[in-house]
């Protein structure tokens, strides 16, 4: 584990501190990979982990006078699920960040996090580089600027320097005449990783009124993933497109070339052959929905972000940086009573509010941002406190299931959960209660599509699914008759 964590309030300290690291240290901000990685030990060697998520101003996504959208290092797959502008700008990108993970990973995993790990089945790589997207690279010996091919140099590998620090991702806002979707294959709805992903952006000739199969494609990108080592372009058919309309010939030998450029392996989601039929059926679907004008039609209207109504997207300011190792004590609120801890160090925000603090309300299931019952409140917001440093709780406000209820009374939804049965083995229940509080307090009145999005990170081996969704609902019901 790491000996060392500092809590960054500057870019400037830490370009110093990567500096002196000389490769033994490393940027954590959503450390939803970095910390398994750790645990694992398939990166060793890392002695400093430098917290970046309280330097403000680098959580903000921006348009500028050129049409480009800017991405800041902190910007979360929630900030892009959240975001008007990419929804409207850059669809693909919306599309492949809530495919991620489950609510609480998207809140803290990022999108330049994802970038770095440079994973081939990692799913906003695609439709980045079908953007165009390049990235921005600092260091104290100065800047780069790298498209995506030029950042990629193999598996999990990048170009990137043990120094340098990715301060800005930027791509062309997409125009009236183009338009692009996300494809992705899982195997289950939520918390899969990728068995093929595909992006699809067209850019078309003609007025953007016009209908799209009479108008003749000018450029076209597809990129796919979890087919090579790293994500690829799929040339034969991009070259193919250009000229021609989407006409169901074209479609039917666009998505056979794009097979072509794919030379995917037999791993244990999914044999070879398969994903090679699956790049052809998600590029034929994604030129079909493009044709039919149906990019967007199953993105959801108000995705649930289990923010709650307080949380504005970004954590608190440091007052000042912080060194937090042996010796020096975390300091932390948890459920409004403040705690000063010298103990707790190099382990999990997890096993810190378990071992450290006695709060062992907050269950361990899988440890791996599996299962959910792990689910805490963290400066307002849903996390898997498994993949949260403990050190990251120093200044931090932290909730968890203990401090639900409020002057002796049960929170609504604990008691709907009694009222209803829901409460079956009862390991992946304060995990449930925690994601069901915070979407009410989000949504107050939700669908229940929108109850299901948001347990999609809460795993119940009881399979009682049934009586969850209705204990959400009745505590909805509860919440409205004490208004």
């Amino acid at each position: 584990m790491w000996r060392n964590y500092y809590n960054a309030n500057s870019i400037e300290e830490v370009l110093q501190l990567l500096a002196e690291g000389g490769g033994r240290a490393r940027i954590i901000a959503g450390g939803t990979d970095l910390i398994l990685e750790i645990e694992r030990e398939v990166r060793t060697g890392i002695e400093t982990l430098i917290d970046v998520t309280r330097i403000p101003n680098l959580d903000h996504i921006v348009l500028d006078e050129d049409d480009v959208i800017h991405l800041g290092p902190l910007v979360t797959h929630s900030h892009c699920v959240a975001s008007e502008l990419i929804v409207e700008k850059a669809l693909p990108l919306a599309q492949a960040a809530i495919e991620v993970g489950a609510p609480q990973i998207r809140n803290r995993g990022t999108i330049a996090g994802n970038l770095i790990t440079a994973s081939p089945a990692n799913d906003t790589i695609t439709p980045l580089m079908a953007l165009g997207a390049k990235v921005r690279l600092l260091s104290q010996n100065g800047e780069r600027v790298l498209s995506l091919e030029e950042l990629y140099t193999g598996v999990r590998q990048t170009a990137m320097r043990p120094d340098e620090l990715m301060v800005d991702i930027f791509f062309p806002a997409m125009t009236e005449n183009q338009a692009g979707i996300f494809i992705k294959f899982g195997l289950r709805r939520a918390q899969a990783i990728s068995i093929v992903h595909v992006s699809v952006v067209l850019s078309f000739d003609g007025a953007s009124d016009s209908p799209v199969d009479e108008r003749l494609i000018n450029k076209a990108a597809i990129t796919l993933g979890a087919v090579a080592p790293t994500i690829i372009h799929a040339g034969e058919a991009e070259e193919f497109l250009q000229g021609r309309t989407l006409d169901e010939e074209t479609r039917e030998q666009a998505s056979r070339l794009a097979v072509e450029s794919a030379s995917p392996i037999d791993d244990v989601r999914s044999s070879r052959d398969y994903r090679r039929e699956m790049v052809r059926v998600a590029v034929l679907r994604g030129l079909r929905a493009i044709r039919k004008g149906e990019t967007r039609v199953d993105y959801p209207s108000r995705p649930v972000l289990l923010w709650g109504q307080n949380y504005q997207g970004r954590a608190p300011e440091l007052v000042a940086s912080a060194w937090t190792n042996q010796g020096s004590p975390i300091v932390t609120r948890i459920n409004g009573q403040e705690y000063r801890v010298a103990s707790g160090h190099h382990k999990t925000l997890l096993r810190f509010l378990r071992e450290d603090l006695g709060l062992i309300g907050t269950k361990e299931g899988c440890a791996e941002g599996e299962c959910g019952a792990c689910t805490i409140f963290l400066d307002g917001m849903a996390v898997m406190s498994c993949l949260v440093p403990a050190e990251r709780a120093h200044g931090a406000e932290i909730v968890t299931i203990e401090g639900l209820a409020s002057n002796g009374e049960l929170h609504p939804v604990q008691q709907a959960f009694i009222s209803e049965g829901a409460v079956q083995c009862g390991y992946c229940t304060p995990g449930l209660i925690m994601s069901a509080a915070k979407l009410l307090e989000e949504l107050p009145h939700p669908r229940q599509e929108e109850i299901e999005q948001a347990i999609t990170g809460n795993l119940c081996r009881c399979t009682g699914y049934y009586k969850i969704v209705k204990a959400i609902e009745l505590a909805s019901q509860m919440e409205v008759e004490n208004e």
